[in-house]
């Protein structure tokens, strides 16, 4: 059993000049969602913010996303490609974002918004944290509608595999799926669970080094179904540019858990 994602996935809806497309909605929808929620556990004790700062937030965090996803994507992935021709870094609607890169971004964000608005870092960006999985869900479901970044050849008798339209006639593991579960539900279910504790809420930085252990260790599972991008393949030991990438992240989250302990 398997089905086919067309070449022209990557749009939903096109009415004139405006055309909506999969992974912009998973930019908005992530966005958007995690303000909203963000605005709500500012508030819990211990108070870190005020909602009116959690709105300007927005903004910063949107920058952070978009410019620290592209420069991610152009430095780690393909940086010959775009010191060859540098006016396609600025073609963003042609694709090519990085999480580790956006996640970089939105965290010197955090950096430069707290200390504009005398907040406190640690306990500012364990909130964060706590919302950040709904965008790596919304994330990946875009990845799989948009028929990219697909999993590697699966057995034939797989249930579940997939054929993409750009993926050759290759039954596939459907790894976006496999990725939104483990980095999107499964540790957003691990960060509500612990985020309704105050004692935990209490321990400036102990949410961050979770969301940041956990999204690595998701990561680098998720990667072993992955087909590695073509440009890149399998790099040292074996492992994808992805998994050495969630390297520091672990080693980061690990170090803040310890602290906040």
């Amino acid at each position: 059993m398997s089905f086919e994602l067309f070449p022209d996935s990557t749009t939903l809806l096109v009415f004139g000049p405006l055309v909506l497309r999969y992974y912009a909605l998973a930019y908005i929808g992530g966005l958007v969602i995690g303000w909203r929620w963000l605005r709500r556990l500012v508030q819990r004790d211990p108070v870190v913010a005020t909602p009116i700062q959690a709105d300007e937030f927005l903004t910063w965090a949107t920058a952070g996303v978009v410019l620290g996803g592209r420069l991610g994507y152009v430095l780690f992935y393909q940086p010959g490609k775009y010191l060859y021709d540098p006016i396609a870094i600025f073609q963003v609607w042609q694709g090519g974002m990085s999480f580790h890169g956006g996640m970089l971004g939105v965290a010197i964000a955090t950096v430069m918004f707290c200390r504009r608005q005398n907040i406190p870092l640690w306990g500012f960006a364990d909130r964060i944290a706590v919302v950040a999985p709904v965008g790596l869900f919304l994330g990946r479901i875009a990845n799989f509608m948009n028929g990219e970044l697909w999993g590697r050849a699966a057995p034939p008798d797989l249930p579940w595999a997939v054929r993409f339209a750009h993926g050759g006639d290759v039954l596939r593991h459907p790894s976006q799926l496999y990725q939104a579960g483990l980095e999107g539900l499964v540790l957003l279910a691990v960060m509500v669970v612990l985020a309704r504790r105050e004692a935990v809420r209490a321990r400036a930085g102990l949410l961050t080094g979770v969301f940041l252990c956990g999204y690595a260790v998701a990561r680098i599972i998720g990667e072993f179904y992955r087909e590695p991008d073509a440009y890149l393949g399998y790099l040292y030991a074996g492992a994808t540019m992805g998994q050495l990438l969630s390297l520091p992240m672990l080693l980061l989250g690990l170090v803040l858990v310890a602290r906040a302990r």
